[in-house]
């Protein structure tokens, strides 16, 4: 398994509740949130597909990282990013694929808190910016990330499958 250097210790990010990296013996118990999250946007890729992405990410500093938010050693919240490069940037920036908190625990600045740990993770390695993006219609989360100081840009996403 690879060390990243810039790994952080745990962070504060409300009462109570610290942000650190997951374990590869946590995939199994992140797992629900994963799915969670993905039956939020209505889909549903395979537990192996979600697995493999967690275990890349925990043991693989060249790829990224997830960070979780953790209450009396129970996770109720994640954050995925990766590194990709911007020709509009001219450098490798982060890339925040995912970001969740579990509903019992929304409200509490977790998602906040857990933008911030990223973006401190990307400063870290020199990265110029984080990106990410969401659903037009997920206005809470409009509202979170309008609190960090993003500012919404005007691109129009599409997807096409393979």
């Amino acid at each position: 398994m690879a060390t990243d250097p810039t790994a952080s210790a745990p962070r504060p990010l409300a009462d109570g509740i610290e942000s650190r990296e997951a374990r590869l013996d946590e995939v199994e118990e992140l797992l629900p949130l994963m799915r969670a999250y993905c039956d939020f946007y209505e889909a549903s890729p395979p537990d192996a597909g979600l697995r493999e992405m967690a275990r890349a990410l925990i043991t693989d500093p060249d790829q990224g990282f997830f960070l979780i938010a953790v209450e009396a050693e129970v996770a109720v919240g994640f954050a995925t990013v990766h590194w990709k490069w911007s020709s509009l940037r001219g450098a490798r920036i982060g890339y925040l694929e995912d970001i969740f908190v579990a509903p019992e625990a929304r409200g509490r600045g977790i998602a906040d808190g857990l933008i911030e740990a990223s973006a401190e993770r990307c400063r870290e390695r020199g990265m110029p910016a984080m990106e990410w993006l969401t659903a037009p219609d997920n206005h809470r989360a409009h509202a979170v990330y309008d609190r960090t100081g993003a500012v919404r840009k005007t691109f129009v996403e599409y997807d096409l499958k393979l």
